[in-house]
């Protein structure tokens, strides 16, 4: 796979760069050279020379002549290449062998941090609350000290207690005295109406007696009328005679 990017340069100018691999076939490449040990950039790769080893060391005992010496050398040099091979792969196996107990030291402190994530969220809701009780108590101590400044410039119960008793003497001097007013003027409602009535037969008698008084005089007026007459009517009879 061919992948095409662009670079620019240090002027500016747009350049065009060609990859070989992309991400993935390079990532399965290195992981093919890791594991046949073709990564050295110097000479052979060991795998193919320990192949050649092998392979010439083989060919060399199923030879019929005798060749006893030769197939020693070549086993010897075959044992050397195969323990120069297996050294990097010792080497390779401690570091994958340390990267599992570090992966497995890396999971439980992930773990224990996690698990230290989780107490502190709890410590968290735990602290939160306790910050809402104590928002909560502080203001009933202030709502308490509010009160108790507020009893403070209050004078004392037993001259508060005198202030009451005084007052209920005059609320008993006030009633009593309501009590009296209102027998004095029921009182007075009734000699009111008394002296209304007393009024009112009295002007009746008056008007009673100058009705009498004014028929008595119309009375008079008409005797005292008659007896002139009368007194006329004789000395005319006695011109007369």
């Amino acid at each position: 796979m061919l992948v095409k990017g662009r670079k620019v340069s240090g002027r500016g100018e747009a350049v065009t760069s060609n990859y070989a691999f992309g991400p993935h076939e390079e990532d399965i490449i290195i992981k093919h050279r890791l594991l046949t040990r073709t990564t050295t950039t110097r000479g052979e790769p060991p795998l193919k020379k320990l192949q050649k080893k092998f392979t010439t060391f083989v060919l060399e005992i199923e030879k019929d002549a005798d060749h006893y010496g030769d197939c020693e050398k070549l086993a010897k040099a075959f044992l050397q290449e195969l323990s120069t091979f297996e050294i990097p792969l010792l080497k390779s196996k401690a570091v994958v062998d340390a990267n599992i107990r570090e992966k497995e030291n890396f999971n439980e402190l992930e773990d224990e941090i996690n698990r230290q994530i989780v107490q502190a969220q709890t410590d968290i809701e735990d602290l939160k609350k306790q910050l809402e009780e104590s928002k909560i108590e502080r203001q009933h101590k202030e709502e308490c000290e509010a009160i108790r400044k507020l009893i403070a410039t209050q004078p004392p119960r037993s001259e508060t207690q005198k202030t009451i008793t005084e007052l209920e003497k005059e609320i008993a001097a006030l009633d009593a005295e309501n009590t009296a007013g209102s027998r004095l003027l029921e009182l007075r409602k009734k000699q009111f109406a008394l002296l209304l009535h007393v009024v009112d037969e009295l002007q009746n008698t008056i008007e009673e007696e100058q009705k009498n008084l004014v028929e008595e005089m119309r009375l008079a007026t008409e005797e005292q009328k008659n007896g002139i007459e009368d007194a006329s009517g004789g000395s005319d009879a006695m011109a007369v005679d």
